[in-house]
């Protein structure tokens, strides 16, 4: 596997190298848990929206509640349009230390998917195949007590 070069578009058109971006630990980012000094972390990116507070359509509140800390759940669990995911790119700061990022974060989505399918088979196919044995069944005792 060859290294990737990853770069990133700076709000004043600069582009930035990956290696120029700033990695925070989770002890940095818990400090910044106050009105006047908001951060969150979302997919492993930090982004500070303290300006973004008073302007947020679910009230500063519920903000307030994930400062300083991993608010990816309750971001993606809300379902945040694709506009709002471009806004939060302005108020994004740097990236959570490697250290500190979940190592079972990959293994979570690959189990979580194949989960996922076994579920829908698990919610679709078993009452499916119940209600054609259901419909054999009553087929089956309507023709016999016909035919009696």
């Amino acid at each position: 596997m060859g290294e990737e070069n990853h770069t990133q578009t700076a709000s004043n058109g600069e582009v930035v190298s990956e290696s120029n971006v700033k990695y925070y630990t989770i002890e940095e980012i818990k400090l910044h848990n106050m009105s006047k000094d908001t951060w969150l972390i979302i997919h492993d990116k930090v982004y500070d929206i303290t300006s973004f507070l008073e302007e947020h359509p679910g009230g500063e509140e519920v903000l307030l509640e994930q400062a300083g800390a991993d608010a990816t759940e309750s971001f993606e669990d809300v379902g945040h349009s694709t506009d709002a995911r471009e806004m939060l790119e302005q108020y994004l700061i740097g990236e959570l230390h490697m250290d500190d990022r979940k190592q079972e974060s990959k293994t979570d989505v690959f189990n979580s998917t194949s989960g996922g399918e076994s579920s829908v088979w698990t919610m679709w196919l078993v009452p499916a195949l119940a209600a054609v044995v259901v419909g054999l069944m009553y087929r089956y005792y309507t023709l016999e007590h016909q035919s009696s």
